[in-house]
Order: C-alpha cells, then structure tokens, then sequence
C-alpha cells in the first residue's frame, strides 16, 4: 500500500481518538458481512455503539472488558438496523483480517490520543 497524500496537523488533532472498555458485544445479527455489536464505555463521553467486522479473529465474549481505541467524532452512520457511533481502530494481517488496536495498559475510559 503506497503512502496517502500528507495532511497537516491541524487535520490530524480534528479525529478525535479516545479509548474505552468493551462493555457488552453480540453478533450483529442484520449484516451482509459477519459482525459484532460493541457497547463501549468512555467515559464521561458515556457509552457508544458500533458494528465491527472482526470476527474473523474475535469472540463477542473475549472483548467484554478490553480497550480499544476508535473515532468517536465522525457523524452516525446506519449500518443494517443499527447506528453506529463511533469507528473502532483496526490494522490489516497478512490475511486481511482485522486486528484491532488497543493500549498495552490500562487508560482511564475517554482519554484521548495524544
């Protein structure tokens, strides 16, 4: 993949990247692709949802309690019979599956990229 066209920093400090902990997270039932729902707590933001296609790695179970960094600024977006809130953050393996992109420690829910 080639490197995308540069943007300033003030472009950058617009996408508002928060961490939160999963806090519920069920098989999208209503997708065309294999997705889950997330309820995810960040803090005094409260609780967004979002359907993410990664169960190709990923049990609904096993992220109940683990953080993960998303977009919580982009506008809603309808996604099957849902509205997803915000985007969580993800990177590509070598086979295309989503590998999702959390802290390595412990953040206070709603802390932001800095």
């Amino acid at each position: 993949m080639r490197k995308k066209e540069n943007i300033s920093i003030k472009d950058f400090k617009a996408v508002d990247i928060r961490v939160g902990t999963v806090i519920s997270a069920q098989k999208n039932e209503f997708t065309n692709r294999p997705a889950l729902i997330l309820h995810i707590d960040f803090g005094s933001l409260g609780i967004l949802k979002t359907s993410a296609q990664i169960t190709e790695l990923y049990q609904a179970e096993e992220l109940i309690g683990k953080q993960l960094l998303a977009v919580v600024n982009f506008p809603p977006k309808q996604i099957a019979k849902m509205k997803s809130e915000c985007l969580v953050l993800g990177l590509s393996d070598e086979k295309g599956a989503i590998v999702l992109v959390s802290p390595d420690q412990s953040v206070p829910n709603g802390h932001y990229l800095h």
